[in-house]
C-alpha cells in the first residue's frame, strides 16, 4: 500500500510541495479553506508576484532575516536560479528587475498562481483542518472542522502565517503545530507599515520618495540597526514602501520611543556639496519668501511640513537668512526624524515572524523531531526575510526539501 500524505494549505509552499509529490507519483490529498488555491500568492508585489529573487544562496541568506543557518541546506538544494527554471518550464516567461527581484514578463501574479495550480496535479479539498492525530510520536491523520477524520501516513503543514487573514492566513498552523507538541515562538508582524509619534507624515499623505536613506535608530542598542536606500511612502497613520517595510523586519519588542526613523532626503549630496546647492538655490531666490526658494530640492508636497520642521519663518526672506539657519536646514534635509509608535495591525504585514521553533525541525528534511511523519513548509516556520522575493524563495525551498524527503530522494 503506497504512502498516504496530507498538504495543509494550498499556498506557495503546499503547491510546490504537492507538484513535486505528484510527479514522483506519490498519493497526495491537499486542504485548502479558501474556495481558491493560492490567494497570498496573488496579491504579492502589488498583484504582480516577486516570486524569487536573482542571487546566489550566500547573498540570499544575507536577507534571511530570521534563522538564516536553518535555511542552509534547503536553499542550496533548490536554489532562486531552480526556482526560476521550474517557473519557464511550467511556461511563465520572468524577468530580472532592480533589486534582482523576479516578476513574470506579463507582471500579472495570476500567471504564478496557475501554473502552481496545474503543476500541483490534485484538485484541493475546501475544508479547514482544525486537528493532527497523533499516536505513539507518528502522526495517523488530520480532523476537518465538520469532525471528518482522514487517515494519512505523512503531514506537511503548508498553512502560512497570521498576516492577510483574508488570504486564509490566519494562524491555523500554530495551533496545528501546539497541539503536535511544538513550540511556537512569539508571533510579530514583519514586512509591516509603521505608525509615527507624529502627525507630520499625515499632513505628506499619498508623497512617494525614491532615492532616499533610511535609517533606523534603536534607543536600546544606542546604535542605528538599519540602513538602506531605496522608495518610501508617506500614508494618514505614518510610513511605508519597500525601505519601510524591511526596516520594520529589524525592529523587536516595540517600546515606546524605542525606534527613530532618519531620512535623509538627499543620500546622493555629502554636506557639503548640498551647502554648496542650497547656496546657489538662495542666490537664485533671494528676494522669495523661505517657503518659495525650496521648489528645486524638494517636492511641492513637503515643502509646508519641511519648513515647519525647521521651525525657520515660512515668510522670512532668502536674502536674509544667516549661517545657522542655512545648518538648520542642512541638518533637517539630511536628517528628517520620526518616532516609530508601533507596527500597523499583523493583519496588514506581509509575512509574519515567528512560528515553530526550528530547533525542533529537522533543517535537511522539514520533518518535525518530535513527531515522525510531520512536515513543516513555508512561512509557518520561523524563517522571515527583507522584501525582494526572498520570503517566497524561502517558502518554495523548504516545500521541495519536504517533498524530497517523503519521496525518498
Amino acid at each position: 500500500m503506497s504512502e498516504k500524505i496530507a498538504i495543509i494549505g494550498a499556498g506557495a509552499a503546499g503547491m510546490l510541495a504537492a507538484g513535486r509529490l505528484y510527479e514522483a507519483g506519490c498519493d497526495v490529498t491537499v486542504f485548502e479553506r479558501n474556495d481558491k488555491p493560492g490567494r497570498k500568492v496573488a496579491i504579492t508585489g502589488k498583484g504582480r508576484c516577486n516570486l524569487t529573487n536573482n542571487c546566489t544562496p550566500e547573498e540570499f541568506l544575507s536577507n534571511v532575516v530570521n534563522n538564516p543557518r536553518f535555511m542552509m541546506s534547503s536553499l542550496y538544494s533548490f536554489t532562486p536560479a531552480d526556482t526560476m527554471e521550474l517557473f519557464e518550464e511550467l511556461g511563465v516567461p520572468l524577468k530580472t528587475e532592480r533589486g534582482n527581484r523576479v516578476f513574470p514578463v506579463s507582471d500579472k501574479a495570476y500567471d504564478i498562481v496557475d501554473a502552481l495550480k496545474k503543476y500541483m496535479g490534485v484538485k484541493p479539498i475546501n475544508k479547514r483542518v482544525t486537528k493532527l492525530t497523533v499516536e505513539d510520536g507518528c502522526v495517523k491523520g488530520i480532523v476537518t472542522e465538520n469532525g471528518q477524520h482522514y487517515e494519512f501516513d505523512t503531514v506537511i503543514v503548508a498553512t502560512g502565517g497570521a498576516s492577510y487573514p483574508l488570504t486564509g492566513s490566519t494562524g491555523d498552523g500554530y495551533s496545528l503545530a501546539k497541539q503536535a507538541g511544538h513550540t511556537v515562538t512569539p508571533l510579530i508582524p514583519s514586512l509591516i507599515p509603521l505608525i509615527t509619534e507624529e502627525r507630520q507624515p499625515a499632513e505628506m499623505m499619498g508623497l512617494s520618495l525614491r532615492n532616499v536613506r533610511l535609517d533606523v535608530h534603536d534607543a536600546e542598542k544606542n546604535k542605528i540597526i538599519f540602513s538602506e536606500q531605496g522608495e518610501m511612502l508617506f500614508t494618514h497613520f505614518g510610513v511605508t514602501g519597500p525601505l519601510v517595510l524591511s526596516a520594520s523586519s529589524n525592529m523587536h519588542d516595540m517600546q515606546k520611543g524605542r525606534y527613530k526613523i532618519i531620512i535623509d532626503l538627499k543620500p546622493a549630496l555629502d554636506e557639503k556639496t548640498l551647502d554648496a546647492r542650497l547656496l546657489s538655490d538662495f542666490k537664485k531666490y533671494t528676494n522669495k519668501d523661505f517657503i518659495n526658494s525650496l521648489g528645486d530640492l524638494l517636492p511641492q508636497k513637503m515643502i509646508p511640513v519641511f519648513v515647519k520642521t525647521t521651525g525657520i519663518p515660512a515668510d522670512k526672506k532668502v536674502n536674509v537668512l544667516t549661517k545657522e539657519d542655512r545648518r538648520i536646514i542642512l541638518d533637517t534635509m539630511k536628517n528628517l526624524t520620526y518616532t516609530v509608535k508601533g507596527f500597523r495591525p499583523i493583519s496588514e504585514a506581509i509575512i509574519t515572524s515567528g512560528g515553530v521553533n526550528v530547533k525542533e525541525i529537522n533543517p535537511k528534511t522539514m520533518e518535525s523531531k518530535l513527531v515522525s511523519g510531520l512536515y513543516f513548509a513555508g512561512e509557518v516556520i520561523d524563517v522571515d526575510a527583507y522584501t525582494g522575493g526572498f520570503n517566497l524563495q524561502i517558502a518554495f525551498s523548504t516545500a521541495n526539501a519536504a517533498a524530497k524527503a517523503i519521496r525518498g530522494y
